[in-house]
């Protein structure tokens, strides 16, 4: 499972309003290689089901990943931070070992 904190739920619905994008469009989650500590994630808004997608459904919001993504990702909740000394999106992930400063990439 991949969980939705409420203050990202909050945050996804402002930018939902902002660009007009409607419920049809899910918030899909990746895992890339890449940043300082090795794996950085990404996310953004879909419409697109892919073969072998895990679909998650937490707070009223569809979260979609591909399966190599999910491994990386099991149990993971997404946050969000606002303010002058937020971070934006990131994810509480208890599989990573090691989280850079930005909470932008992390290591398993």
């Amino acid at each position: 499972m991949i969980y939705l904190g409420a203050s990202a739920k909050e945050k996804i619905n402002q930018l939902r309003k902002e660009a007009g994008i409607g419920m049809d469009h899910f918030i899909r989650v990746s895992v890339t290689s890449g940043g300082c500590s090795g794996l950085s994630y990404n996310m953004d808004f879909d419409d697109t089901p892919q073969a072998n997608d895990q679909v998650f459904e937490d707070n009223g919001e569809k979260i979609v990943t591909d399966l190599k993504s999910f491994l990386y990702l099991f149990n993971s909740t997404l946050e969000f931070s606002g303010g002058l000394q937020g971070k934006g999106f990131y994810f509480e992930n208890p599989n990573a070992s090691r989280t850079c400063g930005c909470g932008e990439s992390f290591a398993v």
